[in-house]
């Protein structure tokens, strides 16, 4: 039986709490629960997310951080959203103000739960880290390519190969582009793409360099958070433009 939103957040606390068990973790030792799934996670990062409001751990009457199993599954929650979703951070935060406020979220992605674990074990084996190493003959069971569409895919440079294996990212690039080729848009047609990409990625880039060019330990994270941000706001400016002309079509 699936639990409550709010209820999830606290309910491992609760139990230690009736069982007299308080279980307190420190930094590190959240990052040694959570570097397995997410490889990217770090100290830095965590404390960003407390900046802006995603997590709240205790203190110490010295300033140490004391973080409960609710905090680390609340962590959880938020680097799979970013890690297999790509939402910005004010998008969770909206999902964890309604999970505070005993509310069941609207709109969460496909696979996403919010109990028991707030992110699916179904999930989870989909997208695991983002580490997964997929060799040719799995990238192509995955995404139905055959092998010269992944052939074409890497000889324009749609897809690339790290020491001899592919990512969830070009897991990705793959199905969407065998799923175009079924319209007719074959990897020659989808060059375009890939230039624009690059471009977009440097008007980011150029956007989010002050930030990351700051000292403080959490720059990088920064850095990430605004070019997701500014991601989503340049996918979200192409749609509408493009859609704008499908319309302008539809209308002759």
């Amino acid at each position: 039986m699936n639990q409550s939103a709010g209820h999830r957040l606290v309910d491992v606390q609760s139990s230690n709490r009736r069982h007299g068990v308080a279980v307190i973790f420190n930094i590190g030792e959240v990052l040694s629960q959570l570097t397995q799934d997410f490889p990217s996670v770090t100290a830095s990062k965590i404390r960003f997310y407390e900046e802006k409001g995603l997590i709240a751990p205790q203190r110490t009457a010295a300033g140490y951080r004391q973080f409960r199993d609710a905090d680390v599954e609340r962590l959880r929650f938020v680097l799979a959203l970013q890690r297999d979703h790509y939402l910005p951070l004010k998008v969770i935060r909206e999902y964890l103000d309604a999970i505070d406020q005993g509310q069941t979220p609207q709109n969460l992605p496909p696979g996403v739960s919010i109990a028991p674990r707030m992110v699916s074990d179904e999930l989870a084996l989909v997208h695991k880290g983002r580490s997964r190493a997929l060799t040719p003959d799995q990238l192509r069971a995955e995404c139905g390519a055959s092998a010269q569409m992944l052939e074409s895919l890497l000889s324009y440079g749609l897809v690339e190969m790290r020491n001899g294996y592919f990512d969830d990212h070009a897991l990705r690039v793959a199905k969407a582009c065998t799923d175009l080729a079924a319209h007719g848009l074959e990897p020659r047609h989808l060059r375009p793409f890939h230039a624009a990409a690059d471009r977009e990625f440097s008007l980011i880039e150029s956007a989010v360099s002050p930030l990351s060019s700051r000292k403080d330990g959490t720059a990088a994270a920064r850095a990430a958070e605004a070019a997701r941000e500014i991601a989503e706001l340049c996918l979200s400016l192409h749609s509408a433009l493009v859609y704008t002309r499908i319309a302008e079509m539809e209308a002759q």
